[in-house]
């Protein structure tokens, strides 16, 4: 009996195998020590291995290919739903090898290494930026227990720094003063550290064309275009830009039944440090579209339009969620083909705001308050639409003719 399938439950130090034969009977289930299971594999003929996409999957799954397996990561969510009764090792090894052969199964790709390498680099940066934030807020804090306060941002602690470079300042004791040069010496090293990280994801971001093309959207900086250009493996995977909002977990969670549309705060399911990075772009984007309308033609009457039916919190999430459509509608440098680059078309800015109102996103803010209020239009006063509109109500006329 040859097998053909496998569910292959990883963990650190025991893994649970689950084989079948063409038959559909079980062929193998037991339970192999680490150190065994690349014999166990190396024994088998070539044959379908299920995994869950989870800690260490991507390392396992190259490795089974290079010995000729065809390895299908799933997500354990996914999985979660083929376990019958109790969750055990068995259970879910068994669960793997029937889930990865439905044919409506969604798989993950195999990121390689370099891929991860990469994707290292942003998870250090970020892990380095919370350590700053940590050191910074115990500077302030035992300062503060000594009656020394000072501005917020980073002219506020450059004048802590200085305090406690000061050996004449009487204010700090002399312990005190010992125990925070510990941590400004700490503040410094990991400014230094996330210095060099950062030059090492621009230098390979302008090294990819991917990259570089994607830093050409609005709200997409050096940071998130790496991000995405690493992550997504296969960009044809997804079938429009709300394909891709869904992924990264900006669309609202759906609890509809009985013909009836319910739809709850964000779903969050996807990486948590992309959809940041997203929402805080989209946040300058429309603060920049508000401030500075003839630089971004066409968004400030996107703004505008989410404006007036969304919380503030919910506008970059209803941004985001239709930034493939808005892409093909709004161009930084003007319309294609219109014989005035400089400005957008009516047209153009009102399929951008049909496309922003198609998604009606929210986040926690919004999902504490009562639902009948998520969705409602807003009445716009008269003097937001007039200024927005460019009018001056006082002296009644356009802000572009002369008085």
């Amino acid at each position: 009996m040859q097998i053909t399938t496998i569910g292959f439950d990883i963990a650190k130090n025991v893994f649970q195998v689950h084989g079948i034969d063409a038959a559909e009977r079980v062929v193998v289930r037991k339970q192999i020590r680490r150190g065994q299971l690349m014999k166990f594999f190396e024994a088998l003929p070539p044959c379908l291995v299920g995994l869950e996409a989870c800690a260490t999957a991507h390392y396992w799954a190259r490795e089974l290919t290079k010995l000729g397996h065809e390895v299908r990561l799933m997500p354990a969510k996914d999985v979660k739903a083929y376990v019958k009764r109790n969750k055990n090792d068995a259970a879910d090894a068994e669960a793997i090898c029937e889930a990865v052969r439905r044919p409506s199964m969604r798989f993950v790709p195999v990121k390689s290494a370099e891929q991860q390498g990469q994707l290292m680099q942003h998870r250090t940066r970020d892990l380095l930026m919370r350590q700053r934030t940590q050191v910074i807020n115990a500077l302030r804090a035992h300062l503060a227990e000594l009656g020394i306060t000072a501005a917020q941002g980073r002219e506020g602690i450059r004048d802590l720094l200085a305090i406690i470079a000061d050996d004449g300042d009487a204010r700090l004791p002399i312990d005190a003063r010992a125990s925070l040069i510990v941590l400004a010496a700490q503040l410094q090293a990991i400014q230094t550290l996330i210095g060099s990280m950062e030059k090492r994801i621009i230098a390979r971001h302008r090294s990819s064309e991917a990259s570089k093309r994607l830093q050409t959207i609005p709200g997409i900086g050096i940071l998130g275009a790496s991000t995405i250009a690493t992550m997504v493996t296969d960009p044809k995977a997804f079938r429009s830009g709300r394909d891709f909002a869904a992924w990264v977990g900006l669309v609202p969670r759906q609890d509809s039944t009985g013909g009836k549309r319910k739809l709850g705060p964000i779903s969050k399911q996807g990486d948590r440090y992309l959809r940041r990075i997203l929402v805080v772009g989209a946040h300058a984007v429309l603060k920049r579209a508000r401030l500075h309308p003839k630089n971004i033609p066409g968004l400030h009457s996107c703004w505008h339009g989410v404006r007036s039916r969304s919380s503030r919190s919910r506008w970059p999430i209803k941004w985001h969620a239709s930034l493939g459509h808005c892409w093909r509608k709004v161009r930084p440098t003007g319309c294609r083909g219109s014989r005035r680059p400089d400005k957008a078309s009516r047209w153009e800015a009102e399929g951008c705001v049909r496309a922003l109102m198609n998604c009606r996103g929210d986040d926690d803010v919004d999902a504490k308050r009562s639902r009948p209020s998520i969705g409602k239009t807003r009445e716009v006063p008269r003097e937001e639409r007039a200024r927005a509109n460019g009018w001056d109500l006082i002296s009644e006329s356009h802000q572009g003719q002369q008085p």
